[in-house]
């Protein structure tokens, strides 16, 4: 059974969300995403409940439910979407949350703890007197810095948000 879309949703430019989808998924893709889970985060972004089953999606965008799928696995394993059941059904919804950027940005401390391990193997096998040493320390140092540096402003993004948004 294929739900209703919502009121707001009804009553817009259906272009104008289809333009503003592929202009925001082509600054995704600018910035290193694949072109098809970029569309698929920005239909997802941009429709009211957040939430929308793979056919829903492939109406959207005009492209396979394979496509979709790959799309939806790449999204899932980002965390920048989940997964699940329709009630009832055994269709399957992908949602986009709210936080899906700072769980996107915190779930990268995992992918820097693991350069800065293997960073510091780099200076220790290179030696820190020579050249390579030296910039390989320098790396470590950076990715050091910037993992702080995120841990920093994730607490004030949340303290942030609950100011302008109320607690969640």
């Amino acid at each position: 059974m294929r739900k209703a879309a919502e009121p707001a949703e009804r009553e817009r430019d259906p272009e104008a969300v289809s333009k503003f989808v592929e202009g925001f998924a082509a600054q995704l893709v600018e910035a290193g995403m694949q072109r098809m889970p970029a569309r698929v985060f920005a239909a997802l972004l941009s429709s009211d409940s957040g939430a929308l089953t793979s056919a829903e999606l492939g109406a959207r965008l005009q492209v396979s439910p394979a496509a979709v799928s790959g799309a939806v696995r790449y999204l899932a394993q980002q965390h920048m979407v989940s997964r699940e059941r329709e009630p009832g059904s055994r269709r399957e919804r992908y949602r986009v949350h709210s936080d899906q950027w700072y769980e996107a940005l915190t779930n990268r401390e995992a992918v820097l703890k693991r350069w800065e391990s293997a960073l510091r193997e780099g200076v220790t096998s290179l030696g820190e007197d020579t050249p390579a040493g030296r910039r390989m320390a320098e790396t470590l140092a950076f990715f050091e810095f910037v993992d702080g540096e995120i841990v920093a402003m994730m607490e004030r993004w949340r303290v942030h948000r609950e100011e302008r948004f109320g607690r969640r």
